[in-house]
């Protein structure tokens, strides 16, 4: 309600885009999921033990793949692959670890879904 008419309008825009753009219509068809809650205990690897609680924005499991996908909303949103926070892929590389565990044998993909574009790109982690 404190938001202007046109910030309103805006929004409406940039969620519509993003549902509309058919380079994004698996995300958000049959099979997908939104808000998907992770939480798992992590032992070995480069990063040592460690925890990971946190939330998938979309997440699609398919027989042979599974796409994990992170909304960011930076503006601009960074051009060059080598300008996205290192935070972002830290977060993308733990979901991605987490559903190794439960999903062995697939293909796991990540990617950032940047809302002002809207662009998608792959993170490799």
């Amino acid at each position: 309600q404190d938001f202007s008419a046109s910030v309103k309008e805006g929004i409406v825009a940039e969620t519509l885009a993003i549902l509309r753009h058919p380079d994004f219509a698996a995300l958000f068809g049959p099979g997908s999921m939104a808000e998907v809650p992770v939480t798992a205990r992590l032992t070995g690897g480069p990063g040592g033990d460690r925890l990971v609680s946190g939330q998938i924005d979309r997440l699609l499991v398919t027989e042979k793949d599974i796409l994990i996908v992170d909304y960011k909303t930076n503006r601009p949103p960074p051009q060059d692959p080598k300008d996205i926070p290192a935070l972002y892929r830290s977060q993308l590389r733990a979901y991605r670890d987490t559903l190794e565990k439960i999903y062995p044998g697939r293909t796991i993909r990540t990617f950032l879904l940047w809302t002002d574009g809207p662009r998608m790109v792959e993170i490799f982690v």
